[in-house]
């Protein structure tokens, strides 16, 4: 299997539970709404999260993107990626943030200002997730 293959269960699938590691290694486990990027599938948070400091730390984790009964299933494990104000031009990180937000929600944003502000304000930073490894049942 492969994301291209996960990409039309994607389209309409955004409920995941993202794993992370602690420095301890244990796991710590969020619930994300999720959509499909590029490579892979991604979402947002803001920078307090201990989601986002685990994986600036380490940047492994795993996804379980699941339907709405919890079959069927898709889980990704690979690598984060960060996309942040601190890492990425203003623009290109708004419009990433975009992007995401449009897969995730299968709709544009009513005012794309007023978004591009909250996300500014809520300090967001979107992830997306590289798979490695993909497998479900799909």
């Amino acid at each position: 299997m492969n994301i291209s293959d996960a990409s039309k269960f994607l389209q309409n699938n955004h409920d995941a539970v993202l794993t992370t590691f602690r420095r301890d290694g244990a796991a710590q486990m969020s619930i994300v709404t999720v959509g499909a990027l590029e490579d892979g599938v991604a979402f947002t948070t803001t920078e307090g999260r201990a989601k986002l400091h685990n994986l600036v730390r380490n940047h492994r984790c795993s996804i379980l993107v699941s339907g709405s009964s919890w079959r069927p299933y898709l889980v990704l494990e690979g690598s984060a990626q960060i996309i942040s104000q601190n890492n990425h031009d203003r623009e290109s990180w708004l419009h990433t943030l975009r992007k995401i937000y449009v897969s995730a929600s299968g709709q544009d944003h009513p005012n794309w200002n007023e978004y591009d502000e909250a996300m500014i304000k809520d300090k967001r930073v979107g992830v997306k997730i590289v798979a490695e490894k993909l497998y479900g049942t799909l």
